[in-house]
């Protein structure tokens, strides 16, 4: 039982992010200083094991990205230092010299984060007594700490993070349910301006966990790009992302269903509910269907198996059509009520008009719209990407054939001339060949 809960223990803990990074970061610097010890001429390389903790990503597409970066700016930064030796030595203007060329041109160099390094490269290189050796010693142990990292990740793809994604997906999903679900509680107890503003912080708060879930929305999209174990990045991609799209719209439109309910209390009289028995009990059930519909929907969207998704699809669609059911229920009856108390139609026409804002969202005609319309979107940004090297294609194919076509044209007696043959006449309108011999005419009996 022990070595079971160790093995479960260890299994938990290798999905985390953090742990993957650790491990990966250790192993890949340990390797690249053992490598760079054989090779630099350094008696202690240590700009190798450094890139290798700076370049190792949880993702493959970070790794290489990041890697690439760093190469960069630590090679631009190793010119800028040769380029400053032959023209001055080290003194303190030429060094804030050096260091303001490093810091412009590592923003148009587009090293990212790794500005700072074309600076830092720089300074170093320019410091020491062997100049041309130190220079060239630092760039091979950056090559060195980038590719151990790179062929780490290569070979040790690392895991695909939309697991983890979609578990935040439906937490959010959930939070939403569970503030549907307290509001729909508290509709028929004595309305408080502090206890409706208190949700409608809560709502406001659910802002802050969008952005956590697009954060891990965000490692997921990374770990499937350029990872050999997915087949199909692109399509789980949009699917997540136009899923967190959907969500957050709603989470908008709740919190503008907490402020009418907010305001709805600032009407009431102290002890007096939000509504009256009836409508409570009704408002409440189509909260309830509502909170029901975003959960089904988070699980339809993070569902990966057909089979399952078929399921989640169907208790998407019975959790809507309830709630479509309960908002004709409570908008006649909220139409009978401002019949007799005209005073706050306004609000209950707003939790009825928030109420179809979702039912919008959620719908799954509306969710296969922006998926194509993503698709779409992601498939003209890739032409795009590539319309150059396709350009050159063409243009390249079309040199080709214009070549062949001042090859080939043959004069009217069968040999070869240097210049193009003349276009074969036309006869004229009268029928007749250039000639002057009419034109046989077209048996026209068979036409239809």
């Amino acid at each position: 039982m022990p070595l079971r809960d160790a093995v479960t223990w260890l299994t938990d803990r290798s999905r985390d992010p953090v742990v993957t990074l650790t491990v990966r970061a250790t192993v890949a610097a340990t390797i690249s200083y053992v490598i760079a010890l054989h090779v630099s001429s350094e008696p202690a390389p240590l700009t190798a094991p450094l890139t290798a903790l700076l370049v190792v990503q949880v993702t493959l597409y970070s790794t290489l990205t990041t890697g690439i970066r760093r190469v960069n700016s630590v090679v631009v930064g190793v010119l800028i230092a040769i380029g400053f030796s032959a023209l001055v030595g080290l003194t303190w203007w030429s060094l804030g010299l050096i260091i303001l060329a490093a810091l412009v041109i590592g923003q148009f160099v587009r090293v990212g984060e790794f500005v700072n390094e074309v600076a830092i490269s720089a300074m170093l290189v320019l410091g020491v007594s062997q100049l041309t050796a130190q220079a060239w010693d630092r760039v091979l142990e950056t090559l060195i700490g980038a590719g151990v990292g790179l062929l780490l990740n290569g070979l040790f793809a690392p895991p695909v993070w939309v697991g983890t994604a979609g578990e935040s997906i439906e937490d959010l999903a959930r939070r939403m349910r569970h503030l549907l679900l307290c509001c729909g509680d508290e509709l028929d107890a004595p309305a408080t301006v502090e206890r409706a503003a208190a949700r409608l912080h809560e709502a406001r708060r659910l802002d802050q966990d969008v952005a956590e879930v697009d954060a891990a929305l965000r490692q997921a999209e990374d770990s499937l790009r350029l990872n050999p174990r997915v087949k199909e990045g692109l399509l789980s991609r949009v699917v997540l992302r136009t899923g967190l799209d959907t969500l957050e719209i709603c989470v908008v439109v709740l919190r503008v269903l907490a402020r009418s309910l907010t305001d709805l209390a600032k009407r009431r009289r102290a002890g007096e509910p939000l509504f009256d028995r009836d409508v409570a009990v009704a408002v409440e059930e189509l909260f309830a269907h509502l909170g029901g519909a975003l959960v089904s929907f988070a699980v339809l969207v993070t569902t990966q198996v057909s089979s399952n998704a078929e399921e989640a699809e169907a208790r998407l669609a019975a959790e809507l059509a309830a709630a479509r059911a309960s908002r004709e229920k409570v908008a006649h009856i909220l139409l009978d009520r401002v019949r007799q108390h005209p005073d706050a139609w306004q609000l209950h026409g707003a939790v009825l008009a928030e109420v179809d804002r979702i039912l919008d969202e959620l719908a799954p005609e509306h969710r296969s719209h922006r998926l194509m319309e993503e698709l779409d979107a992601a498939a003209r940004a890739q032409r795009e990407r590539f319309a150059a090297l396709a350009r050159l294609r063409l243009v390249a194919r079309g040199e080709r054939v214009r070549r062949r076509r001042r090859r080939e044209p043959v004069a009217t007696g069968g040999e070869r001339t240097g210049r193009p043959a003349a276009p074969p006449a036309r006869a004229d309108r009268t029928g007749r060949a250039p000639g002057g011999a009419p034109r046989p005419a077209r048996d026209r009996s068979h036409s239809g």
